[in-house]
């Protein structure tokens, strides 16, 4: 299992079935210790198999409670020799250790990163390694138990529901559990001097997690996400998990980025004039399309990053600001004076974070709901969530399903040519 956009990360002859993670982290020295127990079953049969881990060493390894053969490091990989017959299912128990950093890619820094007081981590989408074992590959999404132990302080965030928090003299150990199956790139853990506000109690628990001195401007920048987790859960169908949390770090971000069940945002995104607000929309969105709904490989990003645009559109129209008909027009003349170069169902590793996958992604939404209408484009929409809830996506799978609601299979495979598998840009979509 390697994705061509990420050759370096992925590994084949095996599926991840869980993740449990043992943590131990000192925030003045940035030392990280680890017991990473990893289960999976062999897709093969092995004789030897590697997991992700870069910057960090491994001390002792074991496979299904014995020593293996063999185990080395080379180049952010940990390999280990023992045999495993297809289909069985294995356990490997890896201790490990030092001071995780980020990890450079064409992308920027990703993974663990330190910040002035604290730790946060931004994975997507090779960045996992940085601070556990796994096979980091969006298409493998496995069940988690994270527990980490820090200094008292701090607050810690992880992924899923808090299970228990337990106080030891100076230190705090705190343990979540994250039964809906994840991808390695959506995994975090978030650690600073925070406090806890709630936002909202319907239809799901919303909360803040963000330094004390910003809670004010938090609570009006912020404040309309109850009214947008009610238009989303409206068009895109229920919302996939337990509970949403936003943090804000004592930082700025260049951007902000979301985990499963979390979104992550700077200071800078606070400024009580809602200034941000159309990226509040845009994280909150991809807890549909992007963690419940997960690429099976990046090559279909536009499945995240499309559907999170027109998301924001959608809240812009539902807010009596543009509508999604005017931001169509406006993107679509800015697209229109830049190169034609993307390919929306293939962009390359290297435009796969170009902000004009994002946009033509959310005009041929657009173009799609133009052609379906309202009422059918929306229940597609619903349709989607429902059928794919917690899996793995392709473009190919959402072609198929969006001709089952189209009365013209041949205009509507025409439309997603001429939108998804060519540069140059089709003419606009008529306005609505």
């Amino acid at each position: 299992m390697v994705d061509p956009y990420v050759p370096t990360h992925g590994n084949p002859g095996y599926h991840v079935e869980s993740y449990d993670l043992d943590l131990d982290y000192r925030v003045n020295s940035n030392r990280l210790t680890g017991k990473a127990t990893i289960t999976a079953f062999a897709t093969e049969r092995l004789s030897r198999f590697s997991f992700d881990l870069s910057g960090l060493r491994v001390s002792k390894v074991s496979v299904n409670g014995r020593r293996p053969q063999r185990f080395t490091q080379r180049a952010g990989k940990l390999f280990v020799t023992a045999n495993i017959p297809d289909g069985a299912e294995f356990s490997v128990d890896i201790q490990y250790g030092g001071n995780p950093r980020p990890e450079d890619s064409p992308w920027g820094e990703l993974g663990w990163e330190e910040l002035t007081e604290g730790v946060i981590v931004a994975s997507q989408p090779s960045g996992a390694a940085t601070w556990f074992p796994c096979n980091d590959h969006p298409g493998d999404k496995a069940h988690y138990r994270i527990s980490i132990t820090t200094d008292s302080p701090y607050q810690v965030v992880a992924n899923g529901r808090l299970v228990s928090r337990r106080v030891k003299a100076s230190r705090t150990t705190w343990v979540f559990d994250q039964a809906a199956p994840m991808a390695t790139y959506l995994a975090t853990v978030q650690i600073g001097r925070y406090d806890e506000v709630d936002l909202a109690a319907s239809p799901v628990t919303i909360r803040g997690v963000l330094p004390a001195g910003r809670i004010r401007e938090f609570r009006h920048d912020f404040g309309r996400q109850q009214d947008m987790m009610k238009l989303f859960c409206r068009l895109f169908g229920p919302y996939p998990f337990g509970g949403y949390t936003v943090v804000v770090t004592d930082d700025p971000l260049e951007i902000p980025l979301e985990a499963q069940g979390i979104s992550v945002f700077g200071s800078n995104h606070v400024d009580g004039r809602n200034g941000s607000e159309r990226l509040v929309a845009h994280e909150l969105a991809h807890q549909w399309f992007g963690n419940s709904l997960t690429p099976a490989n990046w090559q279909h990003i536009w499945l995240n990053e499309g559907f999170a645009c027109y998301a924001e559109w959608l809240w812009s129209e539902e807010s009596r600001g543009l509508t999604a008909g005017q931001q169509v027009a406006k993107a679509y003349s800015r697209l229109k004076g830049l190169p034609q170069d993307l390919m929306l169902s293939d962009p390359g590793p290297d435009l796969m974070f170009d902000d004009r996958l994002y946009k033509r992604g959310a005009i041929t939404l657009h173009a799609l709901r133009n052609h379906l209408g309202d009422d059918a484009f929306f229940e597609l929409l619903r349709t989607w969530t429902k059928t794919h809830r917690h899996g793995s996506v392709t473009t190919a799978e959402f072609i198929a399903l969006a001709t089952t609601f189209s009365p013209d299979e041949e205009a509507l495979r025409h439309l997603f040519a001429a939108w998804l598998d060519s540069y140059e840009l089709p003419p606009l979509p008529r306005r609505r």
